[in-house]
């Protein structure tokens, strides 16, 4: 009896083992396949004396060096002229989902003899308010001249061309880019006074930003904005298209109003807005 009770625990574990057997090799599917290292890079560690961004949330640069930055808001090279609230840093913070998809289409770009580069990333609740500050101050026009030389602060508002109240930026996974051709031309530096040419002007008439002619200025409140307004034909049309298809492909949407404006389809906070500063 001790014998056949031995024999059929031998039987019971060899059958064990052939349905773990199974499972390793089949496996239960991921929800997703496996990304290379090269596809997915691991976000560089905080370098020291860089405040981290908040769970969820990443600082572009750590996840691809190469894509380059000009936030505005950090400047006083934006329709308001100065530094918006909450801006501390000229940081790209984005979340986490966004940034492998923006690191996605700067490869794509890159084959092209191209890279992205960002105007702005996730802007805090705290610069709507002072969009809002600035809308009502009669005094604050100075950048009108290139920023929306065709409209008053009011209009500004009245046609959606400044988000006053909650931005999808605020969520995290919109950006504001544009595209440059490799290697990149040196860019001087806006100064404050210097001045101003409309940003419906030639492109060699305009601020001049190193990047591809796309028929009007960033952050130009005027319907040239449009990403397929008839007006803008020619090469700059085109480099329009090209900036479409390369976001597009990388799992984002235009915005057909701004054609820099680009939102994260699959966002991960549809309905979450935050207000945490940009700090360095």
């Amino acid at each position: 009896m001790v014998r056949l009770a031995v024999v059929v625990a031998l039987v019971a574990t060899v059958a064990a083992c052939k349905t773990r057997d199974r499972h390793s090799d089949a496996g239960t599917l991921p929800s997703r396949a496996p990304e290379t290292a090269a596809e997915s890079p691991r976000p560089s560690p905080i370098p020291p004396g860089k405040s981290p961004p908040p769970p969820g949330f990443v600082d572009l640069s750590d996840v691809d060096s190469t894509i380059l930055l000009d936030i505005r808001y950090y400047t006083d090279h934006n329709f308001v002229g100065r530094r918006i609230d909450g801006y501390a840093a000229p940081r790209c913070l984005v979340t986490a989902q966004a940034a492998q998809a923006l690191h996605g289409a700067q490869r794509s770009a890159n084959a092209q003899g191209l890279s992205l580069k960002m105007y702005d990333c996730y802007r805090p609740l705290r610069a709507g308010e002072d969009f809002k500050r600035w809308g009502a101050s009669l005094n604050e026009s100075e950048m009108k001249a290139e920023f929306f030389p065709s409209l008053s602060k009011s209009d500004v508002f009245r046609g959606g061309y400044v988000a006053g109240n909650r931005s999808p930026h605020s969520r995290g996974s919109t950006v504001d880019l544009t595209l440059v051709a490799l290697p990149p031309k040196p860019q001087r530096p806006f100064v404050k006074g210097e001045a101003l040419v409309a940003c419906t002007a030639a492109v060699s008439e305009r601020f001049p930003d190193n990047t591809l002619d796309m028929g009007s200025g960033y952050d130009c409140f005027d319907t040239r904005s449009h990403t397929t307004d008839p007006r803008v034909t020619g090469p700059a049309k085109q480099n329009r298209l090209t900036l479409r298809q390369l976001m597009t492909a990388a799992g984002f949407r235009n915005n057909p109003s701004e054609w820099w404006h680009y939102s994260l389809i699959a966002d991960p906070f549809p309905s979450t807005y935050f207000d945490f500063p940009i700090n360095p």
